[in-house]
């Protein structure tokens, strides 16, 4: 983890908004990410989202971490937590743009 850590802290920018995906984080409702989603855009900060290995990931990359989001307390596969972030912040700028998409 600390090896894994260390790679993903050498690519992160110093001033790049930083959402980790862990279970132990924050869950949020669509409409709450889309919020969310309009406050991280208003900051004008490039957002990266980190998913980390099948260990979790460093404390570097908690401490480092704006802000930490959980899918669900479910344990996910990685390619199946990346495919959720997509569709749930599609989903979200569906909600701000007023698109059909999200009808609930």
């Amino acid at each position: 983890m600390a090896a894994e850590g260390e790679q993903i802290l050498a690519r992160l920018g110093a001033t790049e908004q930083v959402v980790l995906l862990d279970e132990r984080g924050k869950e949020l409702t669509s409409r709450i990410l889309a919020a969310r989603l309009a406050n991280w855009q208003t900051e004008s900060r490039d957002l990266c989202f980190v998913i980390g290995g099948p260990d979790g990931v460093s404390d570097a990359i908690r401490q480092r971490a704006d802000f930490t989001w959980s899918l669900s307390r479910l344990t996910l596969p990685h390619g199946m937590a990346r495919v959720l972030v997509a569709e749930q912040l599609y989903r979200a700028w569906s909600l701000q743009t007023g698109h059909p998409y999200h009808r609930a």
